[in-house]
């Protein structure tokens, strides 16, 4: 909708300025995208792809060799411009399309999933020139993620969806404070029985099980950790391994979506891949 793909059943939004509804072509304009799937043409090299693009959004002529030559280098493809698609890795062309939805200078950036299937390397390597265009250019971006830690890392403000709906919105730090305590995970192998004892005899935020973990969320858990230890061995219950940290964005989501995120991929498409093929009406 903030792209202006599908038009909203219901309530406003403004993308710089713009009503997505009543001013829907100023907002095209004013954004860029990078889709989750590719979306490059890889018959063309990757400054024909870039001079492509900057035609279609009316970039002056006078301004095409310029600007790309310069989103060339802050994605370090110059050395590769003249070079096949077909010949690049993946890592290469997401840093191709990231360098495609800049060529217009917009003031937006959506990216959809963008790092998902990268391996870490290639996939912090991106997110380095992602937090430097929002320095230099002053970009507002809005990113879709999978990973948590990506989400931690780079966000000013998160907001959790759930079956379409925002059920949480707020700074990284904020959200994970609103879990109010710390985390234990426990490996045991009666881990339901051992969870329902605990549930009786300590005072817990709240418990997940999945399989032989059980992960709890406590206040005052340094000294929790011993008792949890004395309740397991006077129930015969044997615990493979013990562990504290402090919670993260998966604990959040957790907390307040009440299952752990989704694995990427799968055959269901999802996100601006579900509906990037519709016509704009």
């Amino acid at each position: 909708m903030l792209c202006t793909i599908l038009k909203p059943t219901s309530g406003t939004a403004k993308v710089n300025g713009f009503d997505v509804v009543k001013q829907a072509t100023q907002v095209r304009k004013s954004i860029g995208i990078v889709f989750q799937d590719p979306s490059v043409d890889d018959r063309l090299t990757g400054r024909e792809n870039l001079y492509m693009h900057a035609n279609l959004y009316s970039v002056p002529k006078s301004e095409q060799k310029t600007r790309i030559d310069r989103v060339l280098e802050l994605v370090e493809l110059e050395d590769r411009a003249d070079s096949i698609l077909r010949t690049y890795s993946g890592g290469m062309r997401r840093r191709l399309e990231i360098a495609r939805g800049l060529i217009h200078y917009p003031r937006v950036l959506f990216l959809d999933e963008r790092t998902i299937g990268l391996d870490p390397q290639t996939r912090e390597h991106i997110w380095t020139y992602i937090q430097e265009l929002r320095k230099t250019n002053g970009i507002t971006i809005v990113l879709t993620t999978h990973y948590m830690e990506e989400a931690d890392k780079l966000s000013d403000r998160i907001a959790i969806m759930d079956n379409g709906k925002i059920v949480a919105s707020d700074t990284p730090s904020r959200l994970k404070e609103t879990l109010e305590g710390d985390v234990i995970t426990i490996e045991a192998k009666n881990a339901q029985k051992l969870s329902s004892v605990l549930a009786r005899k300590i005072d817990m935020q709240k418990t997940h099980i999945a399989g032989d973990k059980i992960e709890l969320t406590v206040r005052d858990e340094k000294a929790l950790l011993p008792r949890i230890v004395e309740v397991a061995a006077s129930e015969k219950i044997y615990i493979d391994s013990i562990s504290l940290r402090e919670p993260n964005l998966e604990d959040v989501f957790l907390h307040y979506t009440g299952r752990a995120i989704r694995a990427e991929g799968g055959d269901e498409l999802h996100g601006l891949s579900a509906i990037r093929r519709r016509a704009i009406k």
